[in-house]
């Protein structure tokens, strides 16, 4: 499963990577767009323009298309798409009280249940919603489909300019019981983010959970690397681990520190420092 995040600080813009994304023929039940609700004016003018184009869907069931959902800690928001409730980890017995009042002309059904993936990413939208920033994500299996999405999130999204083509890198070493994982390159859908997805994976089966990865030489992060990025650290966190990021590059900062991610991500500027963290038992001057 690809997963590709657009961040944005106009909901315009978002609004338009949505559009785009539904006339590039990307499934509308593979994309979610959520943004903050200032008034329920705001809803209404969603619901208007984008009730229509997501009626119906393939999920077999009859499901509200535009809601507006109250979540814990960050408000109104409103969520356009049929995994919307999901990702903000209101569904479940009971998932019309979750998600509190619902405006008029939307009735309170229930949604489909959440699955493993989409409830780990719970706390990253929420604190990304709270900055006030717009959401658009697209969740697919297909590597076609991810590729067009990829390519509208990351024109329109917050991003960074694409300044190499050297592929994704990886080197991994322990450290005092610390995996530290060195990125190079490019973290971008396909190889990149597989690899990233397949090293976590391997690191976790043979019982390693504390994980840090060194982003010092990676020069670029396309929306579905961002995406693959939130999907490791929520993993390793759901395993009873840690993920820490140190030695970001200005350009890795700079995206961060845009889509306010670097409020959700444990970040250092050294590698001593960040493995201290951990709470090791390294001994004193043992990181060269």
């Amino acid at each position: 499963m690809e997963t590709s995040i657009g961040v944005f600080v106009s909901r315009t813009t978002a609004e338009k990577a949505l559009n785009d994304l539904l006339s590039k023929n990307v499934p509308k039940d593979s994309i979610v767009f959520l943004t903050r609700a200032d008034s329920e004016a705001t809803f209404h003018e969603l619901d208007e323009k984008f009730s229509q184009a997501f009626a119906g869907g393939t999920t077999g069931m009859i499901l509200a298309a535009v809601m507006l959902l109250a979540v814990p800690g960050v408000g109104q928001v409103v969520g356009v798409g049929f995994g919307a409730a999901a990702l903000l980890g209101l569904v479940g017995a009971g998932a019309g009280l979750a998600v509190g009042k619902v405006v008029e002309g939307v009735s309170d059904r229930r949604q489909p249940p959440a699955d493993e993936e989409s409830s780990k990413d719970t706390a990253f939208f929420r604190e990304v919603l709270q900055q006030n920033r717009s959401l658009v994500i697209v969740r697919t299996d297909s590597q076609e489909i991810a590729k067009t999405a990829t390519g509208v999130l990351d024109r329109l999204g917050i991003g960074m300019e694409k300044l190499t083509s050297i592929k994704m890198r990886t080197a991994i070493r322990e450290v005092g019981g610390i995996t530290c994982v060195e990125i190079a390159g490019r973290v971008t859908l396909g190889e990149g983010t597989v690899l990233l997805r397949e090293i976590i994976r391997d690191l976790l089966t043979k019982g390693k959970k504390k994980i840090l990865l060194n982003l010092g030489d990676v020069e670029y992060i396309d929306s579905a690397g961002i995406g693959e990025l939130i999907q490791s650290f929520t993993t390793i966190r759901n395993r009873g681990g840690q993920m820490k990021l140190v030695n970001l590059n200005k350009r890795v900062q700079d995206l961060l520190v845009m889509t306010n991610l670097h409020k959700v991500f444990e970040i250092h500027d050294d590698e001593a420092g960040a493995i201290k963290s951990f709470g090791s038992h390294l001994a004193s001057g043992a990181v060269s």
